[in-house]
């Protein structure tokens, strides 16, 4: 029975943060990219520490480590993040979007792997990075002759925004903080939010709140702040403890999926066999990357399985 309900949630997982891109790109047509990220989450970390201070006994930061993980996750994660992807999708489909930012895990791996000279990658390891690598370059088709084209400069920026959360990802695990992921990713938010606040009023986004007060912006704002990360954190928080981060990661290849179908449904965006031939060489990197982890969890369910 656990199996099924883990498999269900994983699917909704996907689907809120799939469908989320869609969100994103529609909600661009009425509220500046920097300042849409920031109320997005000015709405999800007061949802979230609403529900850090309700579930877990440390709430809040207490030591210099905790401020530490607190900024790295508030700059990278959160702010970079979300203000290259927004900035970047203005000019790319949702679909190119996801899947770009589905090479995450595996810039993860190549990141944690030059933090810690001692772990290096194996051959195919390295292989596999660049694998991903040569995805991203399938996908965004830079042309050396005009390597400034609107297209190529908005997916290099969904670039940065996978590459600043894959650092982030790694610096936050390597911080010797003693914060619940809940209340790390809640101050993350409201920290993360302050941030694009002030590069939004430093870069002077007009700010309309008629524009923001049409149905189709109140309806991509409240999906991004609820849906997407109040409700899709809560998921993952439960999904990482039950089924670990390897298992997890994988959301990351099905949702682009989702993206793409309701893309083609909602704003009649298509994929075409460029971007899919991409999107098959960053899942072979991330296969590369993590044989040995994709491994040990298929043994582990076999011998489950015949235990029981």
């Amino acid at each position: 029975m656990s199996r099924y309900r883990n498999l269900a949630l994983f699917l909704l997982l996907a689907t809120l943060w799939g469908s989320a891109f869609v969100a994103i790109s529609a909600g661009l047509s009425h509220v500046p990219p920097i300042l849409f990220a920031a109320l997005r989450y000015d709405i999800a970390s007061v949802l979230m520490l609403g529900y850090a201070a309700s579930t877990v006994d440390i709430w809040r930061p207490r030591d210099r480590a905790d401020w530490t993980q607190i900024a790295v996750g508030a700059l990278l994660l959160i702010a970079s993040y979300h203000a290259f992807l927004f900035v970047g999708q203005q000019n790319t489909t949702a679909a190119a979007a996801a899947i770009l930012v589905s090479l995450s895990p595996v810039l993860s791996t190549g990141f944690a792997r030059l933090l810690v000279p001692d772990d290096a990658l194996s051959a195919v390891g390295v292989a596999g990075v660049a694998v991903g690598l040569v995805g991203v370059g399938v996908i965004v088709r830079p042309d050396p002759s005009n390597l400034l084209a609107i297209d190529v400069v908005a997916k290099g920026l969904v670039f940065c925004a996978a590459a600043a959360f894959a650092l982030g990802s790694v610096l936050t695990r390597r911080i010797d903080a003693s914060l619940p992921i809940e209340t790390m990713e809640a101050w993350s938010m409201l920290g993360g939010a302050i941030a694009l606040h002030l590069v939004s009023l430093a870069i002077g986004e007009p700010v309309e709140p008629a524009a923001w007060a049409r149905p189709e912006a109140i309806g991509a704002l409240a999906y991004l702040s609820v849906g997407a990360s109040a409700v899709g954190f809560l998921i993952y928080f439960d999904l990482l403890e039950r089924l670990g981060p390897v298992e997890i990661n994988m959301v990351s290849y099905v949702a682009p999926v989702v993206t793409a179908v309701v893309g083609w449904l909602y704003l009649g965006e298509v994929v075409d066999a460029t971007a899919l031939a991409g999107f098959g060489l960053i899942a072979v990197g991330f296969l590369l990357v993590k044989r040995r982890a994709i491994r040990r969890e298929i043994d582990g369910v076999r011998s489950t399985g015949s235990s029981e």
